[in-house]
């Protein structure tokens, strides 16, 4: 049995009238000791499956299960054995680094020296800043502090929303090497990202869209299901190449990516044709390229 189970769940807000559908029939397992990845814009619906699997909300309807204890049954059984890092910043600000997680293991009735071996390649970075108040602490540090506070019980799943949001590229990447070690300890762990790019750091993502899942697979089966011929094109006038492409019957669909556009084309695609199609853009670059996660999205949203 899975780590976590979740089978149709649905969740709406609203009235009748004016009804939001926050997750439309969400379905999907994640093994023991899995790194299990969430992956979606804002508004996808991944906060709202978080607060329901950590029994902080109600479904409408489905089920769901934490290391085999219904979420709705066993709330109590629940929040002993899971860690959660909501994704705004949730600690006491005037409370300084030491008390808040001192707080926090006193909640769990432990300490912070039975579970310090768990914490302690984290902790370690923020601890000569223990005295420090937690809110004047720095994004990267407040990552640290929430983590460690999620941690000090030494749960058997841990569930982080968007963890990484609004932090440098430097602290996103020690945040993720810290994942990896604690997967190591067998800590099932389940993130939630807008971050495409994170996608890859997982044993496995789901792709999730306005409350839907889109996909469930390792990263690199998602992007074997591709299947499609994908270029990059770019010249001299971006703005009117990505017109022109859109216009071209080789392709499929075209969107801007970094200094380039992508462009998935038709299986049976001609070069030449192609070229005829934006023969008013010299100098034009056109390479094969191996799709990412990111284009992956982009075509499973258009169907």
């Amino acid at each position: 049995m899975g780590s976590v189970v979740v089978n149709n769940i649905v969740k709406t807000y609203g009235t009748k009238k004016a009804q939001v559908t926050a997750l439309n029939g969400i379905s999907f397992e994640v093994a023991p000791g899995e790194l299990f990845g969430i992956i979606g814009p804002d508004g996808a619906g991944k906060t709202s499956l978080f607060r329901i699997l950590t029994t902080l909300m109600l479904a409408d309807k489905g089920e769901a299960s934490v290391d085999g204890y219904d979420v709705v049954k066993d709330l109590k059984a629940i929040r002993k054995r899971v860690g959660y890092m909501p994704g705004r910043f949730s600690l006491y600000q005037d409370l300084t680094v030491a008390e808040n997680l001192e707080f926090f293991a006193t909640i769990f009735n432990t300490s912070i020296e039975e579970n310090y071996d768990l914490i302690k390649d984290i902790y370690s970075q923020i601890e000569p800043f223990k005295n420090r108040r937690a809110g004047k602490l720095s994004g990267g540090m407040k990552q640290k502090l929430a983590l460690s506070c999620a941690l000090i019980h030494y749960p058997s799943v841990l569930f982080l929303d968007e963890p990484t949001t609004g932090v440098d590229a430097v602290s996103r990447k020690e945040f993720w090497e810290m994942l990896r070690r604690l997967k190591e300890k067998g800590i099932t762990i389940l993130v939630s990202t807008p971050y495409m790019d994170e996608a890859s750091l997982c044993d496995r993502v789901a792709l999730m869209q306005e409350g839907k899942l889109m996909s469930v697979n390792t990263p690199s089966g998602i992007v074997e299901q591709f299947g499609k011929p994908l270029l990059a094109v770019r010249s001299g006038n971006m703005l009117q190449l990505l017109r022109d492409l859109k216009q071209c019957r080789e392709v499929e669909d075209a969107y801007p990516f970094g200094e380039y556009h992508h462009a998935v084309m038709k299986k049976d695609f001609s070069q030449q044709e192609l070229e005829a199609c934006l023969k008013n853009h010299p100098g034009v670059t056109i390479k094969a390229i191996q799709p990412d996660i990111e284009d992956c999205f982009m075509d499973l949203m258009k169907n």
